[in-house]
């Protein structure tokens, strides 16, 4: 009979093996923590994002200037099915600056996850919102301006909390993806809502209710965002394997991606050719987010591998930005500002009034004399 001899360090290992274990997940938890912001790829959709949020911003001045310019000459205006604002270019500026912007944020879907992308365009709501009130005279009062830093808060909550890689990496995963049931219920329902909007309800309350367009954008963004998603995957994968060209999913996304696209620019022309840019574009971001959001759960399933805690500062970053947004438009007509605020608690309180009975009590002297045979009764209401 051989003798067996184990290395001391095995021996080590086989009585600490629960230590260890305990040990080796928290350092792999702490790795997966610093790989997220040391992951290239994740910043460099970060950036794009924050730059797609800039130009998506600024073309929406452009072209309500535009419609702004073209209802001044009399010519139909976009809402009543005119399209004389094709024939400026400022508007066709605006129109570049867009697909620039969405160009950036077609990008930044290839390298960050939609929960990541997708929030920060609450930063052109902030640059519209406040160009609007410089360029249109739009005003932007104190509970705007605070909006605008929940909005930027909620944004980098949304951020840190985010996913920190995305599971569909290839055109098979996505394929599988968009034939998930659970998907083809949702993107079922989403397709029958639009129909109804565009064909039955929006050319009987499309003039006076601001949701009808806004909303038949925001659905399609649905579309447009997996598209998107799906076309990244293919030209990412295209380097490596040029058989994707040939891939019936790739054409089938393109032409989704180009019809919603199309659909959304006629739509949001409309909404803001008719409603106020401080109204139109907000609502359309809190909208278009909780659908995308919606669609990342469904679709990409980004929330899987996320912990209770992420998930739950998600949730609440995109509140935060909601109540931002809110503030920033829903209070727009209010006259406040910091000076009135500070006025307002550094006056000193005025004496109140006394109230009426209190004062009548102590008049009874001063009324008229009453004739004898009739009792007085005073009513103290």
């Amino acid at each position: 009979m051989k003798d067996t001899h184990l290395p001391s360090d095995s021996c080590i290992n086989g009585v600490g093996n629960t230590s260890f274990s305990a040990d080796n997940s928290t350092v792999n938890t702490a790795a997966l923590t610093i790989d997220k912001w040391s992951n290239y790829n994740f910043w460099t959709g970060l950036t794009l994002a924050v730059l797609s949020a800039f130009l998506i911003g600024g073309s929406i001045i452009l072209k309500k200037k535009a419609l702004l310019r073209l209802a001044s000459t009399g010519e139909t205006r976009a809402a009543e099915g005119g399209h004389g604002y094709l024939k400026d270019w400022l508007w066709w500026g605006g129109l570049l600056t867009m697909g620039g912007g969405e160009a950036a944020n077609f990008t930044a879907y290839m390298f960050a996850p939609a929960t990541v992308v997708t929030p920060l365009g609450a930063l052109s709501v902030l640059i519209s919102a406040v160009l609007s009130s410089h360029l249109f005279g739009e005003t932007m009062n104190l509970l705007g301006k605070l909006g605008c830093m929940l909005s930027i808060l909620g944004s980098t909550i949304m951020v840190i909390h985010a996913p920190e890689e995305e599971e569909v990496t290839t055109l098979t995963e996505m394929t599988q993806k968009l034939l998930d049931p659970g998907f083809l219920v949702f993107a079922s329902i989403l397709l029958v809502t639009c129909m109804v909007l565009i064909f039955y309800v929006s050319p009987r309350f499309g003039q006076t209710n601001i949701l009808v367009y806004i909303s038949i954008c925001s659905l399609l963004g649905s579309f447009t965002v997996s598209s998107v998603k799906g076309l990244g995957i293919a030209i990412r994968t295209m380097f490596s394997d040029l058989s994707v060209v040939r891939h019936p999913l790739t054409w089938i996304l393109l032409l989704t991606l180009i019809g919603s696209i199309i659909i959304q620019v006629n739509y949001l022309n409309k909404s803001l050719d008719t409603f106020n840019t401080l109204l139109v574009y907000p609502i359309y971001y809190v909208f278009f987010t909780t659908v995308v959001l919606s669609t990342s759960v469904i679709l990409f399933k980004e929330w899987g591998a996320m912990s209770g805690v992420d998930v739950v500062g998600t949730i609440g970053g995109f509140l935060v930005i909601v109540i931002g947004v809110g503030m920033l438009h829903l209070f727009k007509d209010l006259n406040v500002s910091f000076e009135d605020l500070r006025s307002n608690l550094c006056q000193p309180d005025s004496p109140s009034k006394r109230e009426d009975k209190h004062i009548l009590i102590e008049n009874i002297e001063s009324l008229p004399p009453m004739r004898e045979e009739g009792p007085r009764v005073f009513i103290i209401s």
